[in-house]
């Protein structure tokens, strides 16, 4: 019986993952609030390593859903020509780019995971981040502008390079790796629809490599899979990667009418409620 409800928990949490993962939302904020309710049977050792590699459903429906944008070498019909000749230049300086990007972030996050988990991983943090994202993300959608780069062959290494210090942000929980990215990519001179695109890209390397450095943690920790455990991981990992297609279709239709504000409003909303439930659990519930 334990079992069931650790799957059906881990549907809920791919859920929450493919949803907030690609919308500014913050995926941390709302794992925060399930994890108030869903009390998994497994050890804290595991839900650690959990929360993060359930990206890897995530991280797989961008690379289906933009596989022929993503993929840099063309077919050669059987002739052998030299490599040179079948590969699509354009989509090879995207990924310089996107590489380009990485650099901050890997640079940092290899070097302050686990003291950001240890002191910034906390409702209150979140909270905050929501708020300050949600209102940053309001003042810029007032500000009049006209997107100077509305192609992804458009970037430039020094935009990229924005972005990629922009998305070293997100390493604090509650930021949202997408909202710091688009964000960082706004300000650049992005439309919403590039910086979108942009992100998604951006997280294949990132949440991959984040999840590759959980999971050798806590496998070189002594941990080991249980049955239930690798049942959780796996279901986990493919809500979130059919609810991510549906969340990044959602949202480049979204943006090609409207602004983030709305996102804005909702971060600061559930920041508030962030803080209410940390405040109910830590002044009344003692």
């Amino acid at each position: 019986m334990d079992l069931f409800f650790d799957l059906l928990r881990s549907v809920i949490y791919g859920v929450i993952e493919g949803i907030t993962e690609w919308l500014p939302i913050s995926s941390t904020g709302h794992m925060i609030l399930a994890e108030q309710v869903l009390k998994f049977s497994f050890s804290a050792e595991f839900m650690e390593m959990f929360r993060v590699v359930i990206q890897l459903g995530a991280i797989l429906a961008v690379v289906v859903m933009y596989f022929k944008k993503l993929w840099p070498f063309c077919v050669d019909n059987g002739r052998d020509s030299g490599l040179a000749k079948h590969v699509r230049w354009p989509v090879m300086r995207l990924w310089f780019k996107i590489i380009v990007a990485c650099l901050p972030a890997a640079v940092l996050g290899l070097a302050l995971d686990d003291w950001i988990d240890a002191h910034f991983y906390n409702s209150v943090v979140v909270a905050v981040m929501l708020i300050v994202y949600g209102i940053a993300f309001i003042l810029i959608e007032r500000r009049p502008r006209v997107p100077t780069t509305t192609k992804l062959s458009r970037i430039t290494y020094r935009q990229a390079l924005i972005v990629g210090a922009w998305q070293v942000l997100a390493l604090i929980p509650g930021t949202s790796r997408s909202g710091s990215t688009i964000i960082g990519g706004l300000l650049c001179g992005m439309s919403r629809a590039c910086a979108s695109q942009f992100t998604f890209f951006l997280a294949i390397p990132v949440m991959a490599g984040a999840s590759g450095l959980k999971l050798v943690k806590f496998l070189a920790g002594g941990g080991v899979f249980t049955v239930g455990e690798i049942g959780a991981l796996l279901v986990g990992c493919i809500v979130a990667f059919v609810v991510s297609i549906l969340a990044i279709r959602f949202l480049m239709d979204y943006v090609k009418k409207h602004t983030f504000t709305a996102f804005g409003w909702y971060r600061i909303a559930l920041g508030i409620v962030v803080l209410g439930v940390w405040a109910l659990q830590t002044f009344v519930l003692v």
